[in-house]
């Protein structure tokens, strides 16, 4: 029965929620707002990039704090991720503990100093990754369960004392949890109040029995890349008190006086080994309705065998409800009843994917390495790059959790080594992150930026596995340009509600069945073992490539789902879709296929890529196999070639091995753009429809192509320069046709309208045969900022880097250098004129007349510059940064010390030592041809 205390407890904390929703909702009105037509969305501090924050043994202080803060705002940021961290030695007098009064008085400085500037901040709970901490008794920590076996015979008794034996594992705290004994044909019998202290049995049987004694043992695991006063054991996420103790820590260390950030953030699940706590069994009882304990045979089985793959399937799905209940659900619920809320990272663990990201407030995924692309120049030295290929389609874990729920935030931790410290451009991060917003992501963070105090020298306090765009990056009087392309890509896809036709279930009982091993960690390195050989994976890349959009449903999701006017519906109404697909699998669960033909009878349409052979888990899976049976056969199926259809209800069901001729059957439309090579992802905005497009192929596609859309006409909107004009439009069938022009690299956003567009001017289109006035005058090259010392100003008879040249200086040098000239023109009205830059290495930044034009950072790094020449003579300026790789390779050549760091230092892209010494020089500067296109 509820107190009072109970009841006023419970009103004070939703009051909180409430006001902290309300907070959340006040900043981020402008992007749920209609907009007018051929504006973009209002630009909001959510809709600009964020960053991790890297705090270097938190050594931080006010000035340094608020200068940093002013020049991040002035670049574009919208906001910080705080994550502390180890130091830098010789600054050891300078840190300051976590969570000291010395730390808060920092962190509430930052926020104050944010929230003047605009800027958002979020912290990690916790120092470097995972949560965990000085706080972390032995009993909370991560906990792992170790099988031992013995033997008993009536003759000879225990075989040995049983004895933790795993020296290993002993030198952490532990203690002997269960002893279980096994027979053919008998009971199994539990023994483990029959264990003295010193391993002995006091039981007699007769027989031959096997033993299997349980032991918890901590892991040992400690928080990685701690910061002073961080340190600590690994927290036991699977248990609901330790959980509890570790957050109440957070209450005690903020009392009265809590933070105003955003949000509590929770990197990717890497607790090694953690599979067990105290009360599993307990757990495990209630939840899938037998005791494990009787079954650890199967659990520890080696061989494929039916029964071990449903214990391991059950012992699998209990870890992932102690994950979602225990630590998720109940973190998630203590940052809402402060006002705060919470982003996390799901992947990694245990779990379900989709209920992890589901639970909180703004799922986060993760891209780690690079991606090859197609399009020509791009860069992608393999000597510079991990070996690991990004899979946007793992993004989408993140993006339907979110969609599915009505949150309208998906993040995702950016530009994870993509590629060598000090080589990573503009150009190759521009088209990661485009697969990104492809994927449902609309949120970014860049992994990441250090602080560094301004009396530290080139290049700054660094973290290991980090883009490092700091303010000593020769990139950073660019990153301005870049950043305002996100964030008008953005101020779109945060717009509106996401405009998915189709909903793909998840099979995770395939995965969960696997029978080896006893725990499944599902992480971003290993989808080519549970992700990509899986018919899920393959008929949801299928059905993306032919031009239909989806999200990834579970079985928790499926329950919540709603059916209006034959529509699925989610987040009371927010979402939509049109067909819900069941790929290939081998598990369905009873209640899951009930509730799909429940939805079918309601009206929805359900699409099977073959019948449901079997039911997952051990309980009475006889007797519910039976029943998946027998409801499957209530299905009266019209045979068609490889195809059957099923009216039930109201709506039907279709079993198709073809998805794509299943598509047809379902009346699903696909958008046929795709056959241009063009990629996309759709928002709808009350009633009217964004379609963002890019173009990572290796041709130009100039061409009109179709929409799925009805409109009267539509808006382009160029999002690297931020250009909008009325389209070229026709109608066909009563859809819209847009005539686009997208050169390799570059992305487009078509705002589909409902009215005629009036008002608006035209899109200057490009033709394919332009008029091309070379800039082959005598240019002026000053290096104009950098180091490590300016080399001499030049004339260049003809383009090119200046690393080309004999002055070894150039060779050395990273940071911003202008070429600048002159061209005459007579004027032509109604002309498009863009300027080519060729080949930049790295990124420009162009002035014409004085006036700047703006930044080319990717490719084609082009800029339309008609607004800004004027007849006669135009004065042109073409700013090149250059990358920080040469500037470092002459301090490891000279012997600088400039990495000295506390734990890992610092490690090249293969985890080992660093050293940049040997490295090529990097060709850097305006390579060209340098060209005006004049488009008649």
């Amino acid at each position: 029965m509820t107190n009072r205390y109970d009841l006023l407890q419970s009103l004070l904390l939703l009051s909180a929620l409430l006001l902290g929703t309300l907070a959340c909702k006040q900043e981020d009105r402008a992007v749920r707002t209609a907009v007018s037509a051929g504006d973009w969305p209002e630009k909001t501090r959510t809709s600009k990039p964020w960053t991790r924050w890297w705090w270097m043994g938190s050594a931080v202080d006010k000035e340094n704090l608020s200068r940093l803060l002013k020049a991040y705002e002035e670049a574009g940021l919208g906001g910080l991720e705080i994550a502390p961290i180890y130091g830098a030695k010789g600054f050891e007098d300078r840190f300051l503990p976590y969570l000291s009064p010395e730390w808060m008085e920092m962190l509430h400085h930052t926020v104050a100093t944010a929230d003047s500037l605009e800027l958002g901040i979020d912290l990690t709970q916790g120092t470097g990754w995972p949560f965990g901490g000085p706080m972390v008794e032995p009993e909370m920590a991560a906990q792992r369960m170790v099988m031992q076996q013995h033997t008993y015979s009536e003759a000879e008794g225990l075989d040995r004392p049983i004895l933790l034996e795993d020296t290993r594992a002993a030198r952490f705290d532990y203690v002997l949890h269960t002893v279980m004994a096994y027979k053919e044909n008998e009971s199994p019998v539990n023994l483990t109040d029959q264990i003295d202290d010193s391993g002995k049995l006091s039981w007699s049987a007769t027989g031959t029995w096997k033993l299997i004694a349980v032991f918890r043992v901590q892991t040992g695991q400690r928080v990685k890349r701690a910061a002073p006063g961080g340190q600590g054991f690994t927290l036991d996420h699977y248990s609901y008190e330790s959980v509890g103790n570790y957050l109440s820590h957070f209450d005690s260390a903020f009392g009265e006086n809590f933070p105003g950030i955003r949000a509590f953030y929770n990197d990717s699940f890497e607790v090694y080994g953690a599979d067990f706590t105290q009360d599993f069994f307990r757990y495990f009882l209630e939840k899938r309705g037998y005791d494990l304990r009787d079954y650890l045979p199967e659990l520890l089985a080696e061989e494929p065998a039916e029964r071990s793959s449903r214990v391991k399937s059950d012992y699998r799905e209990t870890i992932h409800d102690m994950l979602l209940e225990n630590f998720t659900g109940q973190w998630t619920d203590w940052a809402n009843q402060r006002g705060k809320m919470t982003k996390n990272q799901a992947h990694g663990s245990p779990g379900n994917l989709l209920d992890l990201y589901a639970r909180v407030d703004i799922p986060e995924g993760e891209t780690f390495g690079s991606s090859y692309f197609p399009i020509p120049g791009i860069r992608r030295d393999s000597a510079d790059i991990r070996n690991v290929d990004p899979d946007p389609i793992m993004l989408k874990f993140a993006s339907s959790a979110a969609h599915l729920r009505g949150k309208n935030l998906v993040s995702t931790e950016t530009f994870i080594w993509l590629g060598e410290h000090f080589k990573s451009a503009f150009s190759q991060a521009k088209p990661e992150l485009e697969q990104a917003f492809l994927a449902g992501i609309n949120h970014m963070f860049y992994h990441g930026v250090t602080y560094s105090p301004e009396e530290v020298d080139f290049p700054g306090w660094l973290f290991y596995a980090s883009l490092n765009l700091n303010t000593h990056n020769s990139l950073w009087p660019h990153f301005r340009g870049f950043n305002e392309y996100i964030q008008r890509v953005q101020s779109v896809l945060q717009s509106g509600t996401p405009d998915n036709e189709l909903l793909m279930y998840w099979p995770v009982y395939d995965v969960w069945a696997d029978p080896e091993g006893v725990s499944k960690m599902l992480t971003v390195h290993g989808i080519d073992e549970w992700l990509h050989p899986t018919p899920f994976y393959k008929g949801s890349k299928l059905l993306m490539e032919k031009g239909y959009s989806l999200d990834f449903v579970s079985d928790a999701l499926i329950e919540e789902l709603q059916v209006t006017e034959g529509q699925l519906s989610a987040a009371d109404g927010a979402y939509t879709a049109q067909v819900l697909v069941v790929p290939g699998l081998r598990y369905l669960p009873l209640a899951t296929l009930e509730r799909l033909l429940s939805l079918a009878e309601s009206g929805a349409t359900v699409v099977f890529q073959e019948q449901p052979a079997d039911v997952p888990g051990f309980k009475d899976y006889a007797e519910r196999r039976e029943a998946l049976e027998r409801i499957w056969k209530t299905l009266s199926f019209e045979t068609s070639a490889s195809t059957q259809v099923a009216t039930f209800g109201k709506g039907k069901v279709i079993l198709s091995e073809d998805l794509l001729q299943g598509m047809k059957l379902a009346g699903l439309e696909r958008e046929t753009l795709v056959d241009q090579g063009i990629r996309f992802i759709r928002r709808n905005l009350a009633g009217e429809r964004y379609y963002y497009l890019v173009n990572h192929t290796a041709e130009t596609i100039a061409t009109p192509i179709p929409l799925n859309q009805e409109g009267e006409a539509a808006v382009l909107m160029a999002p690297e320069q931020g250009k909008v004009g009325l389209a070229e439009t026709r109608r066909e069938n009563g859809k819209l046709s847009v005539r686009v022009h997208l050169e390799p690299g570059e992305s487009l956003i078509v705002h589909v309208l409902r009215n005629e567009g009036q008002g608006i001017p035209n899109w200057h289109y490009r033709v394919s045969d332009p008029e091309i006035r070379t800039l082959e005058s005598p240019w002026k090259l000053t290096f104009h900022q950098g180091g490590p010392a300016l080399p001499k100003s030049r004339q260049l008879q003809k383009i090119g880097p200046w690393t080309e040249s004999a002055d070894t200086l150039s060779l050395h040098f990273s940071g911003q250098a202008r070429y600048e000239t002159s061209l005459d023109l007579n004027l032509e009205q109604g002309a498009r004129y863009e300027l080519s830059l060729g080949k930049v290495r790295e990124s420009a930044r162009v002035w014409i007349n004085g006036q700047e034009v703006g930044f080319a950072f990717g490719i084609p790094f082009r800029l339309d510059v008609g607004d800004y020449l004027k007849d006669g003579i135009n004065e042109i300026t073409v700013e090149v940064a250059n990358l920080m790789a040469n500037r470092i390779r002459y301090l490891d050549q000279q012997g600088v010390t400039w990495r000295n760091y506390h734990e890992i230092n610092f490690v090249n892209i293969d985890y080992q030592p660093f050293d940049a010494s040997s490295w090529e020089v990097m060709p850097s500067g305006l390579v060209g041809p340098v060209t005006l296109e004049i488009h008649h």
